[in-house]
């Protein structure tokens, strides 16, 4: 199994555990999974522009910062990502979670961390802040982990004082649950290893 290959299987598998996150744990709670859905609300709320153009934007103009500094390997692999969590949210939004909220919100921070750290590792975003914790991860040599919680906490309570405190306190949650899991798969303290197995076997 060659090299692209291998590691795009990998950005498959990521956004497509992002994507599970989203539609069954965070979505049908209203939690934002990032600062570009928060800024996108932002863009909602004072401008009444709609949601989903609000979201292409950010993401657009961030995608635009990741040609510029990442390199344009990087920004492809985004956009399959992004693609690839996109179709898996649309997918996965028929699947109905049995659990109340905090246990929705445990399971959807440690998958969506799990997917993130998944597409990081192979120096591809998931979108949004990803693209600019990517970029601090490059250039400082630290895990995204926590400029990723950085930008996204930061977004989250200028939301929330603006709109509503009660989702933000769980998004903050969300993040920095599913954060750690990024830097610990970052660092490789945790990662799928049955997965890395099986692209082992293949690539031999």
């Amino acid at each position: 199994m060659s090299d692209f290959a291998q590691r795009y299987g990998y950005v498959t598998a990521g956004g497509l555990l992002q994507g599970l996150a989203m539609a069954v744990f965070l979505f049908p709670h209203s939690i934002p999974s990032g600062g570009s859905a928060g800024i996108a609300v932002l863009m909602n709320y004072w401008f009444n522009i709609p949601l989903s153009f609000a979201l292409w934007i950010v993401n657009f103009s961030l995608l635009v910062v990741a040609i510029y500094w990442l390199g344009n390997a990087s920004a492809i692999g985004t956009m399959y990502a992004i693609t690839i969590t996109s179709i898996s949210v649309h997918i996965c939004s028929v699947i109905e979670s049995p659990f109340n909220v905090w246990v929705d919100l445990l399971i959807g921070a440690i998958i969506l961390g799990n997917g993130i750290g998944m597409l990081l590792k192979q120096n591809v975003s998931n979108g949004g802040m990803g693209v600019l914790a990517l970029i601090v991860t490059k250039y400082r040599e630290i895990p995204p982990g926590k400029p990723l919680l950085l930008f996204n906490g930061s977004v989250f309570v200028l939301t929330g004082s603006i709109i509503a405190w009660e989702i933000v306190v769980q998004a903050l949650i969300c993040q920095w649950i599913s954060t750690k899991v990024v830097d610990d798969i970052h660092t490789e303290k945790r990662t799928f290893h049955w997965l890395r197995s099986f692209f082992t076997k293949l690539k031999t």
